[in-house]
């Protein structure tokens, strides 16, 4: 394979892999969270819904002890469980509490923040509109917090249709996951059709997913085609791929390097390669490899911003991983 960032000879097939890429700080810590536990506690451990919507990383986790379920009513009572990094309803915090669970919350603080904004909103009797896809768990968690006073927008169509009791009322709130452009054109349009609007202090759209948005749409004009690893349930990985499909380029979302269409790689010579927030990088690695078995020996790092951002642990955790340590110390 050819060094990284040396002038491509012309004709040469180059692959632009794109920085940052793959886990954000949320999943780092969710995952890190789970695999602590099977550490400190020991199997079996349960965790509500997919822990990230990665479906390597679940099978990994899985493979070493925990247990994934759609609903707590699977858990057994007083049992360990863990909240996906997507967020829950107050509903299914109060059902863990009846089932005597004892808890470890892997919410990503990003989305915690956005639960926290919704119960601002509600306090105020403000409509909530949250603008997101009804159907994704960080959705259905945020929408629990306020139900009744919630709307969840997906479009501007959605925008058009749109009545509410007070429109000096009003707030919005999104998804953390979203297309940058669409939830822009979104809130245009609220904007205009309510202009007492309040929004939050800052975007809800977390820095990952716009770091990686914003790499795709500046190697767009200079590739061919666009690899996006990821899971076909990752909000953030088909936000990538429709990022770079509106730009003009060919872009497709694979879980791994065994999904890629030759067809795809027939007439293109530079191939940009990157990965949703949760998907790891050893896939990144492999679908580098398989590029190189088709003739794309060279690889470009394509560099947008640097990041460096850190989710602490829960305090329970921190603590007795810090003990555990102590202990391994001669």
């Amino acid at each position: 394979m050819a060094a990284a960032n040396q002038l491509a000879l012309p004709g040469e097939k180059v692959v632009l892999l794109l920085k940052p890429r793959g886990f954000c700080a949320g999943v780092v810590r969710a995952i890190d969270i789970v695999e602590l536990a099977l550490k400190l506690y020991g199997p079996p451990v349960w965790v509500r819904k997919e822990i990230v919507h990665n479906k390597h990383v679940v099978d990994r986790l899985a493979a070493r002890g925990a247990i994934f379920v759609e609903e707590l009513h699977e858990v057994p009572a007083g049992a360990r469980a863990i909240f996906s990094a997507h967020g829950v309803s107050p509903a299914v915090r109060e059902q863990a509490r009846e089932r005597k669970l004892r808890l470890i919350d892997a919410t990503c603080p990003l989305v915690t923040k956005v639960h926290l904004e919704a119960v601002r909103f509600a306090r105020e009797n403000y409509t909530i509109v949250l603008i997101g896809h009804k159907d994704h768990d960080e959705v259905i968690g945020t929408l629990g917090e306020a139900p009744d006073r919630t709307v969840v927008v997906s479009s501007v169509e959605d925008a058009d249709r749109l009545e509410v009791p007070d429109p000096s009322r009003i707030g919005y709130l999104t998804q953390t996951t979203l297309s940058l452009d669409e939830t822009r054109d979104i809130i245009e349009r609220l904007r205009q059709r309510f202009p007492a609007i309040d929004g939050p202090p800052a975007q809800d759209i977390c820095y990952a997913t716009e770091n990686r948005q914003q790499a795709v749409k500046g190697v767009a004009p200079r590739c061919d085609l666009l690899l996006v690893v990821g899971s076909d349930n990752s909000s953030n990985s088909k936000r990538l791929v429709e990022v770079c499909s509106g730009a003009g380029t060919p872009a497709y979302l694979l879980d791994d390097a065994g999904e890629v269409d030759p067809a795809w790689l027939a007439n293109a010579r530079r191939v940009a390669v990157t990965a949703g927030a949760s998907a790891p990088e050893d896939l990144v690695q492999d679908l580098i490899a398989h590029l190189d078995s088709q003739g794309f020996h060279r690889v470009e790092e394509v560099e947008l911003v640097e990041e460096d951002v850190r989710f602490a642990l829960p305090a329970e955790l921190a603590a007795a991983s810090a003990r555990l340590t102590q202990i391994a110390l001669p």
